[in-house]
């Protein structure tokens, strides 16, 4: 079973940065596409991005610009840079993986606990 964690959320003022960390058992890395999802409070959980194996990543246009995802396949880590936060961008932050890229990904695995960010002055 494929266990997946997500760290580095935290508290930031608006306009600033934070880098989220999801780390992988298993071999998730060596075939699937990985992903951030958010969730705010009161409200579905939405893609962020989707990181294909061997292509660019495709993000959601709320954050196009803003946010970068990236993966290291030989680490099993898929990292999420965001930066010009915004406090709608106030979420738990997850990751999954699965087959298809872009708006056709379908998570396959198991929700981990998450990683709050929370963006206030």
């Amino acid at each position: 079973q494929v266990h997946l964690v997500e760290s580095g959320g935290g508290l930031v003022q608006p306009g600033g940065s934070l880098r989220l960390s999801c780390a992988a058992s298993g071999n998730i890395f060596d075939i699937y596409v990985v992903a951030w999802y958010r969730q705010a409070p009161g409200k579905q959980r939405e893609l962020v991005a989707t990181v294909p194996l061997r292509d660019v990543a495709k993000y959601a246009d709320s954050v196009k610009g803003r946010f970068t995802a990236s993966r290291d396949n030989a680490k099993k880590m898929l990292y999420l840079q965001m930066n010009s936060l915004k406090p709608e961008d106030t979420a738990v932050y997850y990751c999954n993986y699965g087959i298809s890229p872009g708006t056709a990904f379908r998570p396959l695995g198991s929700w981990g606990q998450g990683t709050q960010v929370t963006v206030s002055s």
